[in-house]
């Protein structure tokens, strides 16, 4: 929605204007910061929608931001970084961000992130069809279909497959996936995520054309569509 405040924090004064001007041009207002201190301070005062933090900020842990903010807030958290180790990955998802993007970044796929996000955080019921590059989900009625024919899913499959769908764009972790379609006793599960995955995948491919509804984020989780 334009005019939805979006707090930025990066002490590169290069990445902080290129944010600046790119959120900007997607209809936002930008919040910039280049301190965890100003960052924590503009969110209490101004208010934002969302927030995009950097990790390695000169006075504190961009960590330390994520954990203080979901002290009092449920705004959606996009971590950036330069660091793409996995570890630095789900500490940052522990921490209460909602998503990871590492520098450099594409313009256009983080703006469909944070509009991700803030559609999550502003959604009131659940899509009942959700569509993509010809695939539909119909959550009322149950079905899938591609290009208009039926594909057929177990019901783990179509529950796997609605979990993802319904988090469009949304970084899902092994262990949110497995909680919520299996349970929590599943939750350290990850070969049989990968499993049937992998059968979803299959059955959502056409002839040898593989359209990638489902990305990998290696070894943290999945996400559907960006």
């Amino acid at each position: 929605m334009a005019g939805e405040r979006i707090l930025v924090c990066d002490d590169d004064p290069q990445i902080l204007r290129a944010l600046r001007l790119m959120l900007r041009g997607a209809g936002y207002e930008v919040l910039a910061t280049a301190t965890a201190e100003d960052a924590l301070d503009r969110a209490a005062i101004a208010g934002p929608h969302a927030a995009i933090i950097d990790l390695m900020l000169p006075d504190r842990p961009g960590l330390e931001v994520c954990c203080e903010l979901r002290e009092w807030s449920e705004l959606p958290i996009i971590v950036l970084s330069a660091l793409d180790e996995e570890e630095t990955k789900i500490a940052a998802l522990h921490s209460g961000a909602d998503d990871y993007v590492t520098k450099p970044f594409a313009p256009g796929e983080l703006v469909a992130r944070l509009q991700a996000v803030l559609r999550r955080a502003g959604r009131a019921e659940v899509e009942p069809r959700i569509e993509l590059d010809g695939l539909v989900v119909d959550l009322a009625a149950h079905s899938v279909s591609l290009d208009g024919e039926e594909i057929r899913l177990t019901p783990l499959e179509f529950a796997l497959l609605k979990a993802l769908a319904t988090n469009r764009g949304l970084l899902m972790t092994h262990r949110k996936l497995l909680s919520e379609v299996w349970g929590p006793e599943y939750a350290d599960a990850t070969p049989l995520l990968r499993t049937h995955i992998a059968n979803l995948r299959r059955k959502l491919a056409v002839g040898d054309e593989r359209r990638h509804f489902i990305r990998t984020e290696s070894g943290v989780g999945y996400r559907f569509g960006v």
